[in-house]
């Protein structure tokens, strides 16, 4: 059956636990555009992240939508319906950022090879490494066997390839404890596994007591701590304390406990989204945000493109094999499927095991 409609999931940008579906007329690529059909994507925190940043970091710009809501971004596989590109067929799929949408309308600017950079006007002052689709054809990492781990881990596991070589050109700021809060969290995750194949680290998970025993068996942290016992570490010895969770109690916790021995605060998630008030006086450095395209920036400048994504595949293929022992993929379909996780994720109640393989399709 030929669609002429396309489904969008939408979230209250003020409430983002109120959400709608809506449908609109399947438009025809124009010169210079590909029409996708979205056929599934990861979600996990990450995701909720870009809901909650998404004013201050300007996520909701990527798929505008009607004033006071907002389409929340998701990395997934969509095939070419329609294509008025040259370079670009139907039947092609293609890796990339994606709404949580059945279709989207891409407009192309430069096609090679590897895929092509997506140049609709209101995305052009955003983060070129979010612009970027990848032909699976030409994908050094791409594996037909793993392409739910390939959405859900690998914009991820970017974040934290990018994380381990900041710190590691920084020589981790003179300090060899790291200090990993939402320890659970899949970058962090992705981060630990990278920071152990480093010598000389002792790389810190702090978790909630309910996730404890889950980090400890991961087998990446030296040394796991809950939330509630961050004052029986050293805090004669230096460390970097890397947040994942934005919760101003841990940060405080750390950052008091440690005080001038704290030799960075690297702000990287909000797991813990609701929590982010902390005081303005806490003794140490003061929180940096770490923001990954910039990073990625600076490395494809040095490497160039293709060293670049040549580093991060190597890294990659080894992660991806080790997630078999602690991710469950569990997929959802149709409207009440991805309405319902995407609520258990905003909860904040999905076990740290849970990946969810999407679609809009039943």
């Amino acid at each position: 059956m030929t669609e002429t409609t396309s489904t969008d999931f939408l979230v209250r940008r003020d409430a983002l636990g109120e959400g709608k579906f809506t449908e609109t007329p399947l438009p025809a690529p124009g010169e210079g555009e590909v029409l996708f059909k979205v056929d599934r994507f990861g979600f996990s925190a990450n995701n909720i992240t870009y809901a909650v940043m998404g004013e201050m970091m300007s996520y909701w710009n990527f798929f505008p939508t009607e004033e006071g809501w907002g389409r929340v971004p998701v990395w997934g596989f969509g095939e070419v319906i329609q294509s008025n590109t040259p370079g670009i067929a139907p039947g092609e799929r293609f890796y990339g950022y994606w709404p949580m949408s059945t279709h989207y309308l891409a407009r192309v600017g430069s096609v090679d090879d590897g895929g092509f950079v997506e140049v609709t006007p209101t995305r052009a002052a955003l983060p070129a490494a979010y612009n970027r689709y990848v032909r699976l054809s030409a994908d050094a990492g791409y594996r037909a066997d793993k392409e739910a781990e390939h959405m859900l881990l690998q914009p991820l596991f970017m974040t934290s390839f990018l994380l381990d070589d900041f710190f590691a050109e920084e020589d981790f700021f003179g300090a060899k404890n790291l200090l990993i809060a939402s320890a659970s969290s899949k970058t962090a995750i992705a981060l630990a596994f990278l920071l152990a194949r480093r010598e000389g680290l002792n790389i810190i998970g702090l978790t909630s007591g309910g996730n404890e025993a889950f980090v400890r068996d991961l087998g990446f942290y030296t040394d796991v701590v809950t939330y509630d016992g961050i004052g029986q570490l050293d805090a004669g010895a230096r460390a970097v304390y890397v947040d994942m969770s934005g919760d101003g109690d841990i940060r405080s916790s750390v950052h008091r406990h440690y005080a001038d021995n704290l030799a960075y605060d690297c702000a990287v998630g909000l797991t813990h989204y609701d929590k982010m008030a902390s005081p303005d006086d806490l003794p140490g450095p003061a929180p940096q945000l770490f923001f990954a395209p910039d990073h990625a920036k600076k490395r494809v400048g040095e490497w160039g493109a293709m060293g670049f994504q040549s580093r991060v595949a190597d890294a990659w293929k080894d992660f991806v094999d080790s997630a078999s022992a602690w991710l469950d993929i569990s997929p959802a379909r149709g409207r009440d499927g991805v309405q319902a996780v995407f609520l258990e994720v905003l909860s904040g109640k999905a076990s740290p095991r849970a990946g969810f393989d999407l679609s809009l399709y039943n």
